[in-house]
């Protein structure tokens, strides 16, 4: 632990040596300096400096880079910056990184630059391949410090986080792994209010708490890495049908000649809707179907869920599955999953 900043580990600068300073790598040694919050290390590259969050016994938390600032990990960036733990960021795409560089997160060339200077390292992107490829293609694995945390957060599935654990074991044992994906879409990445469903070492609880903290409403550790996944599965499966329940309902209504108004004032205040379809109902009331959760996303975690069933499949989650990707087919995958209702009301009209 720094004496100076009290991080856990400085990886940006590496670990603190008997004489008081810390060994970078790659470079020499660099003088940790606190004030105000910030902590500055003189390194032979010039002046570092970062703004710390704190844990709860009142040290500081250690920054966080996050690999794919999309749609969730934008927001997740936003309320670990709001937390005050320096943020070191990534994507594919550039341009995604210009407007979280304005709001104070360091913005990083490449992902090995990002994560070779942070000891925990998110990675927030669409698939397992993704996954792979950054790990693998741009250099993040390689670039992480020995006892560097990689929280992988993205929703894979389970051959896909088998595939991230071989990849570990294989090349990179001495770092950790926490496989925690989350329950949440847009709104709830921006706010802090996700739920985190994370696995792994118990022993890496403290470090990554701060920023556990920072996204979520709850943390639920639920056993080793893997266990996490199996929860978003079972949890996005919930989702789907909880969505598909408001999709056929609010079609039914409408071909009854209902207004969805009636239907929210009937189902509004009892104990058959949950807050989450209560937000959905309105906003299909009001014809708003832009993207807080893509049904191209939704659909690909419907995917995962067969894939983990194997030959054993349940009929109903395939005739869902069936059912969006027609609506996919027809260009409408980057819409919110609630846009299953409107195509079931045009269905009407075909007939």
């Amino acid at each position: 632990m720094c004496g100076e900043c009290g991080a856990w580990q400085w990886p940006a600068w590496g670990m603190r040596n008997a004489s008081g300073q810390f060994r970078v790598p790659g470079w020499r040694d660099a003088t940790c300096t606190v004030s105000g919050g910030r902590v500055t290390a003189t390194t032979m590259a010039g002046p570092v400096s970062g703004q710390l969050g704190r844990n709860g016994d009142g040290s500081y938390a250690e920054p966080v880079a996050v690999l794919g600032v999309g749609t969730m990990g934008h927001g997740m960036v936003d309320s670990a910056l709001r937390a005050g733990i320096a943020v070191i960021v990534w994507d594919r795409h550039p341009e995604a990184t210009a407007v979280l560089g304005d709001r104070g997160a360091e913005v990083a060339e490449t992902a090995a630059e990002a994560a070779g200077r942070a000891g925990i390292v998110v990675t927030m992107v669409p698939d397992a391949d993704a996954v792979m490829s950054v790990a693998r293609d741009q250099g993040m694995l390689a670039a992480l410090a020995p006892g560097a945390i990689w929280v992988q957060m993205s929703t894979i599935g389970l051959a896909g986080t088998d595939r991230v654990e071989a990849l570990v074991r294989s090349e990179r044992p001495d770092i950790t792994l926490l496989d925690a994906p989350v329950s949440g879409s847009k709104d709830p990445a921006e706010q802090g209010h996700l739920i985190i469903f994370a696995s792994g070492p118990e022993e890496a609880r403290r470090r990554v708490a701060p920023l556990f903290d920072a996204l979520g409403q709850r943390t639920l550790w639920v056993g080793p890495a893997g266990a996490g996944t199996r929860l978003k599965l079972v949890n996005n499966t919930w989702l789907a049908f909880t969505n598909e329940a408001v999709a056929a309902s609010v079609a039914l209504a409408r071909r009854l000649g209902l207004d969805v108004s009636t239907v929210a004032e009937a189902i509004g205040d009892g104990p058959l809707i949950s807050g989450w379809q209560a937000a959905k109902l309105q906003r299909i009331a009001r014809g708003e179907f832009a993207a807080q959760f893509a049904l191209s996303l939704a659909l690909k975690d419907v995917h995962l869920a067969q894939q983990a069933l194997g030959d054993d499949r349940f009929a109903v989650l395939d005739c869902l599955a069936d059912e969006w990707q027609r609506i996919v087919d027809q260009g409408l995958g980057d819409q919110d999953l609630t846009v299953v209702t409107r195509e079931l009301e045009q269905q009407e009209g075909s007939r």
